[in-house]
């Protein structure tokens, strides 16, 4: 039997290997999803506190320690007008609000900061806390938000023609507190969900094509607070999670019916937290020594019942977030005051801090975005022992309860809104 000639790769054959090779890690790549906050290549973050509504955002590659005097700053607008809004990002653009002597403006940006359009939706807020608070909602080509005093409105998104507008309290007779209505509302499906809060519609859901009526809840005693709400899947059931001034809710989103509920009664009526909810486990909270709570969900009995609470985590304004079982946020500058990290299922202590105060909270790549409400920003390292400060530094000082809007980490950037200046920075730890 003749013997075999040994294997010799030639020229040609080394090179049919080396571009099958790479064919094959090109395949791979691409199979690899792109992170939430990226579509279609474009940065993507159409909603209060994202796509998932937790406000940490999916993307990695980001600094993990700033310059002393902060990271790079690509520019910054200054005529976003007066308020509290926070931005959104969708189709290569940046949407936000503000008010403007009687006018409150949805107002829309490049990524470069340029001014695309301005639209008015309403009247301006001069009552306590002047100024806008909802930031826009993106959803398919359209842009919905809620006016302080209750017009709820629809845009293009690419020129800002109005679409359709609801007055909520003439249909729905909506009720609110001092500081107006204040919630970011939420799309699903064909529905825009809100709470007026009125004894005609304390949660309603909108046709999102017309704003037409497509179903009212009225079994909720209570009036609307300044919360936004969050959508989960829980039992079978998808619902829509929020705070009334004196309850935590869930309403089914396809039907309007209430859920579940339980009492939740601040010391001051303000319940404006997002609830941060995982796995039937809800948190909520409010300022003024009121606490924080986590409870948990009972479909049978449709209530939630207290398995912690904690008169020192009383969030404000901030925002909590949940990243590997630990649960971050700040107390009341009038109440717990310290930053916190504790354990989500039992309230334990993991760590606190007294020197950040009170901050709105985001999270990214193992880091969290701190923003102190006068202007100090904070970036901390997410650890085994709960925290750790890697960076901080200075915007502009200004008063207390100025810097409310939460901080958005989106693309590789950092967005930072305080009434009329948005800064925009770079984040990235190298250019991709």
């Amino acid at each position: 039997m003749k013997s075999r000639r040994p294997f010799r790769a030639t020229t040609s054959s080394v090179s049919r290997r080396m571009v099958a090779a790479m064919l094959v890690v090109l395949l791979a790549a691409s199979a690899v999803p792109a992170p939430a906050d990226i579509v279609d290549g474009q940065p993507w973050w159409p909603q209060h506190h994202g796509p998932q509504r937790d406000n940490v955002a999916r993307e990695t590659g980001l600094l993990k320690q700033w310059p002393e005097d902060g990271p790079k700053l690509l520019w910054k607008f200054s005529d976003c007008g007066e308020g509290y809004s926070g931005v959104t990002i969708a189709e290569g653009k940046i949407y936000t609000a503000g008010d403007f002597d009687d006018d409150e403006m949805l107002i829309t940006l490049d990524l470069d900061g340029r001014l695309l359009w301005k639209a008015p939706n309403g009247a301006s807020w001069v009552g306590a806390s002047p100024g806008s608070r909802a930031t826009p909602t993106y959803h398919d080509g359209v842009l919905y938000h809620m006016n302080p005093h209750g017009r709820m409105a629809a845009y293009e998104a690419d020129s800002g023609k109005p679409l359709w507008d609801v007055d909520l309290k003439a249909r729905f007779d909506a009720r609110y507190g001092i500081w107006a209505l204040a919630e970011n509302v939420i799309v699903e499906g064909n529905k825009v969900l809100c709470m007026p809060g009125g004894p005609k519609g304390r949660v309603v859901a909108l046709d999102k094509r017309t704003g037409e009526t497509a179903w009212t809840n009225t079994e909720i005693e209570h009036s609307a607070a300044y919360c936004s709400p969050m959508i989960v899947t829980y039992g079978g059931i998808r619902q829509l999670v929020t705070m009334t001034q004196r309850s935590v809710v869930a309403v089914d989103v396809e039907t309007g019916k209430l859920v579940w509920s339980a009492p939740f009664i601040p010391r001051s009526p303000q319940n404006a937290l997002t609830p941060v909810f995982h796995d039937g486990y809800v948190f909520v909270a409010c300022g003024h020594s009121s606490g924080g709570a986590v409870m948990k969900v009972d479909l049978d009995t449709r209530t939630a019942k207290t398995v912690w609470f904690r008169r020192d985590l009383d969030n404000c304004h901030g925002g909590a977030v949940l990243v590997d079982g630990k649960l971050f946020g700040c107390g009341c500058r009038q109440g717990g005051k310290k930053f916190y990290c504790v354990d989500f299922l039992t309230g334990k202590t993991i760590k606190l801090d007294p020197t950040l105060g009170k901050v709105g909270i985001a999270g990214a790549d193992g880091m969290l975005y701190c923003l102190n409400h006068q202007g100090t920003m904070s970036l901390l390292a997410v650890t085994a022992d709960g925290f750790e400060i890697a960076s901080q530094f200075n915007l502009r000082r200004k008063p207390a309860n100025s810097y409310l809007a939460h901080p958005v980490i989106c693309g590789g950037r950092m967005y930072l809104r305080c009434d009329e200046d948005l800064y925009v920075y770079d984040v990235r730890a190298s250019i991709r």
